[in-house]
């Protein structure tokens, strides 16, 4: 995997936003990860772009080498940063390729700044109405009557949360890659080299119960998601969205793509990857490069 240097950029919301960059022409394509990653996630793809695009991976709030200066509360949070990032950089007909928790925050940057944005491919993504949480009876099985969002049940989960935070807490290797394998790599493994570069990118961060709070309260809907009421945001989007995503992605269900696909009807394209998981840049990286150039 290529290796691209850090470039660091102070933001109107205090914060130092870490970020890598490739390629010099062609139309602007803007990385944004999911939870438990950073742009170092996006170097096989970014590396596949460079000849023929201007490609931009940053670091989220609290993630790889950006700062954490604030809590935050909300994916909207989270794209305020992406979004100030752009319009520092005077980034134009912007595409924006958010994957998993990155998905709803780059549909949130489109919301607030439309006018830059050209177009947005959902990798994976949190579904409009947010990523449910459960309360866990005795035998850690999840109560689908009893969903949890506030930061105080959230944080004391016993089977999401709590082994994760005492993974950071330990730099423990070992579990977290073992959650990898069974979660997002379940399909196929990166390279030993990739992978130890990964964990490496996966321990820097620092926001866990920030992000798991904001997407069970996630919602842009114009609809209840459980727990609150919709912002009807979706509204603000006025690029074409293409929704993509793995028929066997066991984290983020293909059946909320297909909901988000449904609501933006004309506006969106749903775009399922056979025989991918929750990882397609290790599962089948030309299978999205191709997606990709074919759309932007």
């Amino acid at each position: 995997m290529k290796q691209y240097p850090v470039k660091t950029i102070q933001l109107d919301t205090k914060e130092t936003i870490a970020y890598r960059q490739s390629g010099n022409e062609g139309p602007v394509v803007l990385l944004v990860h999911g939870n438990m990653s950073s742009s170092v996630h996006w170097q096989v793809l970014m590396e596949r772009l460079e000849d023929k695009y201007q490609v931009y991976a940053l670091d989220l709030v609290g993630f790889g080498d950006s700062t954490y200066n604030r809590v935050l509360t909300s994916l909207h949070d989270f794209s305020r940063d992406v979004t100030n990032f752009i319009e520092k950089l005077d980034l134009n007909q912007v595409h924006l390729v958010g994957w998993s928790t990155g998905g709803g925050i780059v549909l949130e940057t489109a919301a607030d700044i439309p006018s830059r944005i050209e177009k947005v491919f959902l990798l994976d993504s949190v579904g409009l109405k947010g990523y449910p949480m459960f309360k866990k009876d005795e035998n850690f099985q999840p109560i689908l009557t009893e969903r949890i969002y506030t930061r105080e049940d959230i944080e004391i989960d016993p089977v999401q949360v709590l082994p994760i935070l005492n993974a950071y807490r330990n730099f423990d290797r070992e579990f977290m890659k073992m959650v990898w394998n069974a979660t997002i790599y379940h399909l196929n493994q990166p390279s030993s080299e990739d992978y130890e570069i990964y964990l490496d990118a996966i321990f820097k961060q620092r926001n866990l119960v920030d992000v798991d709070v904001a997407l069970t309260i996630f919602n842009m809907t114009h609809e209840h998601n459980g727990v609150v009421d919709g912002s009807g945001r979706i509204d603000l989007v006025k690029a074409p969205i293409v929704v993509m995503h793995g028929d066997k992605d066991i984290v983020v269900p293909l059946t909320d793509s297909q909901y988000t696909g449904e609501v933006l009807k004309d506006q969106g394209e749903l775009v399922i990857f056979e025989n991918v998981g929750h990882s397609v840049l290790t599962d089948n990286l030309d299978l999205l490069v191709n997606t990709l150039v074919q759309r932007i």
